[in-house]
């Protein structure tokens, strides 16, 4: 799955932005991981698609059609083999520890933002905590933040 949107990203996205460097991998990576704890239960909730949409646009500065299509191109992946390690490891060579704990928690918003977290959405985010070296300590200060978060909207 994650080979295609890639691809996706790379022609689409990143060629289509001419004042963004050419080589985002980190980026790429981030977006790649908010999906798949969207579409990884097999439910996307309209509050789910909301909060992964403002997390993209924010932090990729993507439109909203760039956004959608690259969730329509990851449900129609979503039932085949995925690596998480091939986007971890951008995520470990480029992120500091609070990027990476500011993409814990944005991959917590998500799975919160339904009003219902899913074991599958839980495992997924205890994979990438752990493909990136957060100490468990670390893994719960994100989970609250974004609880907090949830809790108030």
């Amino acid at each position: 799955m994650f080979k295609h949107i890639k691809d996706y990203f790379e022609k689409q996205i990143l060629n289509a932005q001419e004042d963004v460097p050419e080589n985002r991998p980190e980026e790429l990576a981030t977006a790649a991981l908010l999906i798949e704890v969207m579409i990884v239960d097999g439910n996307l909730a309209e509050q789910e698609l909301a909060s992964i949409s403002r997390t993209l646009q924010t932090l990729l500065n993507l439109s909203a059609e760039d956004v959608g299509d690259l969730v329509a191109l990851s449900q129609a992946e979503v039932d085949q083999a995925t690596s998480l390690y091939e986007f971890t490891s951008l995520i470990n060579q480029h992120f500091d520890l609070n990027q990476k704990m500011d993409l814990m928690t944005s991959m917590w918003r998500v799975a919160f933002a339904d009003g219902h977290l899913d074991k599958h959405e839980e495992n997924i985010i205890r994979k990438v905590s752990e493909l990136i070296h957060l100490r468990h300590g670390e893994y719960i200060k994100c989970k609250l933040a974004a609880k907090s978060v949830s809790d108030s909207e």
